[in-house]
């Protein structure tokens, strides 16, 4: 392919990935199981980083998103920012990192949530899916609740036990960024 060629690619695929993100939040929201179905392949999987959500192979999949909808009433996802990185070895794989909120009833209980997906995107007979979804909570919580939980690192209060957050406090940029304000000397 020549530099246009891969270029027009990129912006197209980019494009179709963001949609597919789209159905993903329409999907989920509107209980639209052939859709979400359409959305992965046999070899994809969707993980928790809390472990309460695993999902392995097409039915396993599935299998977890019953559960998930047994238990769920109304939902509401909202995507942000989305950051897609193309592997340049291979145009039909891409990675990506999507900011959310979301608002569900679990249980009867009226949640707010603020998460992340870690993507893995693949390109297969020209159509992009999800080859694996990292699900990361900054929090989860009863709307009640909201306020005082964000300044916690309990964040995570939809299960019986509250758990921290699955992030800012994991990630090296938030423990280390005081070092990009010191002296040159003092940072060797």
């Amino acid at each position: 392919m020549t530099d246009l060629e891969i270029r027009l690619d990129r912006l197209e695929s980019r494009a179709e990935i963001l949609a597919l993100i789209s159905h993903y939040c329409k999907a989920c929201d509107d209980r639209d199981v052939p859709l979400l179905r359409s959305l992965f392949r046999e070899e994809s999987w969707v993980r928790s980083a809390d472990g309460r959500m695993k999902g392995e192979g097409l039915e396993g999949i599935m299998q977890m998103y019953r559960k998930r909808f047994e238990v769920l009433g109304l939902s509401v996802h909202w995507t942000h920012d989305t950051v897609i990185n193309f592997d340049p070895a291979d145009p039909d794989r891409a990675t990506g990192e999507v900011f959310c909120h979301a608002e569900a009833v679990r249980n009867q209980q009226v949640l707010v949530g603020s998460l992340r997906y870690e993507d893995e995107y693949r390109r297969r007979d020209g159509k992009w899916y999800f080859a694996s979804r990292l699900l990361k909570f900054l929090y989860y919580v009863p709307v009640q609740s909201y306020a005082e939980a964000l300044a916690s690192p309990l964040r995570q209060r939809g299960y019986e036990v509250p758990m921290p957050g699955d992030y800012p406090e994991s990630l090296p940029s938030w423990t280390g960024w005081v070092q990009h304000y010191q002296p040159e000397e003092q940072q060797a």
